[in-house]
């Protein structure tokens, strides 16, 4: 029985890989197809809205962990661990980045435009270097605090294979002081939080914003942190809710841990729909000819206008009137619904903030099935990412090695 059990395992682990996999593939061969298409910005859109998309869910999701690490918040239990296994896609989402550059001239419309004296900022070369340095460090911090909390958590029980030989040598040294590897962790955490405002704030502006080099809006930078860490937790919330499906009590979380994230993931819905509505406010306040117009184009111009009311009834209305009953969120199936939904609202979020701007005088969405077949590819990568990291370090999931597919 024994043996038919670590079959049953390794052949379920075998189909999971090749099914990602084959999502991989498929993505990357719409998104060539795309590029060898009459118009290969279309290809480039759905590629950067999958950058900011799948980027944005991997940083939110460690923010988790340090902002619970920070403040010591004993009920996140086993949901600290499972967050930091998203950390696997930061090296992904950097060789992503830097992939944009090949795209810059369909991905950065001021490039053909008079930016009236704005080129001095917006420029290609000092636009890629000080954002690719932003990440450098926003992910190097992040992965320095994945380190050490590798170590408080390590299970010397494993198998020692690969990256795990590498942790094991730093947790033989360090174990015995676990006090200094918390305050370490603590460093990191303080930093991983502040580099993540200040370097989401920066792509927010150089790669949304900029797209109408004519709009200003000094929030829209802490609304882009915001939004990343609500759909950070949508993600954490999925990963947590399908271990738990399939392990039972063997995962160690409980309906506790699903109410309480899932109430922080209401607040989140309600923060993100705060700063959504208070920077649609100041614009109509101001009555700026140069800020409305960025809002006419999106909220009452066709066909933008039903999809702005569709990303604001999917990524707000719907969670908000679901999540006010208590027994939802502690519902793993139904949670996974929920959050979902939210993760599509937002990938339309960014179809609405970038369209107009890189869909010029259109009349129907500009959607396709290459924009899913692209974002399923995208999809692969970050399950590919963390499936792989918590199979090498099955104790951030609280589990048994053989059991992570």
């Amino acid at each position: 029985m024994p043996e038919n059990n670590s079959n049953n395992v390794v052949s379920r682990k075998s189909s999971v890989f090749w099914i990602f996999f084959a999502l991989i593939i498929i993505g990357l061969t719409s998104f060539i197809y795309g590029l060898a298409s009459p118009h290969p910005e279309r290809a480039w859109q759905a590629y950067l809205i999958n950058f900011l998309l799948w980027s944005a869910i991997a940083q939110g999701a460690v923010l988790f962990s340090a902002v619970m690490h920070m403040t010591k918040a004993r009920w996140s239990g086993p949901l600290s661990g499972l967050s930091e296994s998203f950390a696997a896609f930061f090296p992904l989402s950097f060789v992503l980045f830097l992939l944009l550059f090949l795209g810059r001239s369909h991905i950065f419309p001021w490039l053909h435009e008079d930016l009236h004296g704005k080129e001095v900022w917006l420029n290609i070369p000092f636009l890629f270097t000080r954002d690719c340095i932003g990440l450098l460090i926003l992910y190097g911090i992040g992965l320095a605090y994945l380190f050490n909390a590798l170590q408080l958590k390590y299970d010397p029980n494993q198998t020692q294979i690969g990256l795990r030989k590498f942790i094991h040598r730093h947790w033989q040294r360090n174990s015995r002081n676990k006090k200094r590897l918390q305050k370490k962790m603590t460093l990191w955490g303080g930093l991983y939080i502040l580099a993540f405002a200040l370097v989401l704030s920066l792509i927010g502006y150089d790669l949304i914003m900029s797209m109408d080099p004519h709009w200003i809006s000094t929030l829209f930078g802490a609304y882009n942190f915001i939004k990343a860490f609500y759909i950070g937790l949508g993600a954490l919330i999925i990963l947590a809710s399908i271990i738990q499906l399939r392990k039972g009590n063997a995962s160690g979380l409980s309906s506790s841990h699903f109410h309480d994230v899932g109430k922080l993931f209401f607040a989140f819905c309600l923060l993100w729909a705060d700063f959504f509505y208070v920077q649609l406010m100041v614009i109509w306040y101001g009555n700026i000819s140069e800020e409305t117009h960025y809002v006419i184009e999106r909220t009452l111009r066709v066909p933008w206008n039903k999809l702005a009311w569709t990303v604001f009834i999917i990524s707000f209305i719907f969670p908000f009137l679901i999540l006010l009953n208590k027994k939802v969120k502690t519902k793993p199936a139904f949670m996974i619904v929920i959050s979902t939904v939210v993760i599509v609202g937002i990938w339309l979020e960014h179809l609405l903030l970038l369209g107009p701007a890189l869909s010029h005088e259109v009349t129907k969405l500009p959607l396709n099935l290459s924009d899913g077949l692209i974002s399923l590819g995208f999809l692969g990568l970050m399950v590919m990412a963390v499936s792989f990291f918590l199979n090498r370090f099955p104790e951030l999931a609280g589990i048994n090695a053989r059991e992570v597919t």
